[in-house]
């Protein structure tokens, strides 16, 4: 499939504007997973979405507790060189193994992070990794500008090619700016969680930041299929089921939103989950859509969002939808 490529900002990278995010593949059993999940299956869902043309895999190092970024390794390296994707990756969360279903620490201490990129190296089994992102702030008092400094000596170190901050707000992006440019910033962002349009993403397009927006699909609620059986059969272990989003009153209108995209997919001979990733890639300044998958099917339901081209009067029948409905603005 021949799919868009835009630059992740100034960092050199360019990348497809659709990546595999690799949450689920870390399966269940910890704090935030998605009930259980087989490694083949995840193996071939990542083997098929490059083998499709997407270039980038986004994990992070929470994921299942090293699990995911065991299973991203693993299906790498089994890709011939000379085709490989790039690996993005996550720090700056600590958790305790003998109690897995607790949140893990924010933990951005400089010696933190240098454990954590060197347990990410290892278990991805990479001599440098090319996206290294502080997953969330730090809830221990630890400066960021110590932080980030860290993180800039690692790019200088080799072990990473460029690095970034996931769900930071604009004082703390500024902080980091201050000590060395943030390559690419990970926000939260799709049509029933719409706030980073707001502040995050205009301060990264002012700033030459790249923009990896997840959850484009909603954790799955704006999917072809989705339905509130699907919710009611989630495994116990499903961080979803508690989920506001996943929940009344909010999964009504989240489900008709979902709906408001049926008669658009119909048009353009597509599915829902498409047009839901193809409308953030629609944002200024933002540079891909993290996209998750737990087989090859899946990836190929959103696959086409990564050449899909909505018309003006697609998304003005989107925006009268989420106004009508009230989605979105959190």
């Amino acid at each position: 499939m021949d799919l868009q490529t835009r630059p992740l900002g100034k960092s050199g990278l360019q990348i497809t504007t659709v990546g595999f995010g690799s949450w689920a593949v870390g399966g269940g059993g910890w704090a935030f997973g998605w009930g259980p999940q087989d490694d083949e299956d995840s193996v071939r869902a990542i083997t098929h979405a490059v083998g499709r043309g997407v270039n980038w895999i986004d994990t992070a190092a929470v994921y299942g507790l090293g699990r995911s970024e065991e299973v991203v390794g693993r299906a790498v390296a089994a890709i011939p060189a000379a085709d490989r994707p790039l690996v993005f990756t996550k720090c700056g969360l600590k958790w305790d193994a003998a109690n897995p279903m607790t949140p893990a620490i924010r933990n951005s201490t400089p010696a933190t992070l240098r454990l954590d990129v060197e347990n990410s190296l290892r278990r991805l089994s990479v001599d440098r990794i090319d996206l290294f992102q502080i997953h969330w702030p730090d809830d221990l008092g630890t400066p960021v500008e110590d932080s980030w400094g860290e993180m800039a000596r690692f790019v200088d170190e080799g072990k990473v090619r460029a690095i970034g901050v996931s769900n930071f707000n604009v004082a703390l992006l500024e902080r980091c700016e201050a000590v060395r440019h943030v390559d690419s910033l990970q926000p939260p962002f799709s049509l029933i969680r719409q706030g980073a349009a707001a502040d995050v993403i205009p301060w990264a397009a002012a700033h030459g930041t790249g923009v990896i927006v997840y959850s484009p699909m909603g954790s799955g609620i704006l999917t072809d299929s989705f339905s509130r059986e699907r919710v009611a059969a989630m495994a116990e272990d499903d961080w979803r089921r508690g989920s506001p989003s996943h929940q009344e009153p909010d999964l009504t209108r989240n489900l008709a939103l979902r709906d408001a995209l049926r008669p658009i997919a119909a048009r353009h001979g597509t599915t829902v989950s498409a047009v839901a990733v193809a409308w953030t890639l629609t944002r200024p300044g933002i540079s891909g859509a993290i996209v998750g998958a737990r087989t090859p099917a899946q990836v190929d339901g959103w696959l086409a969002a990564g050449s899909l081209a909505l018309s003006s009067a697609d998304l003005a029948e989107i925006a009268s939808a989420v106004e009508g409905l009230r989605a979105g603005p959190v």
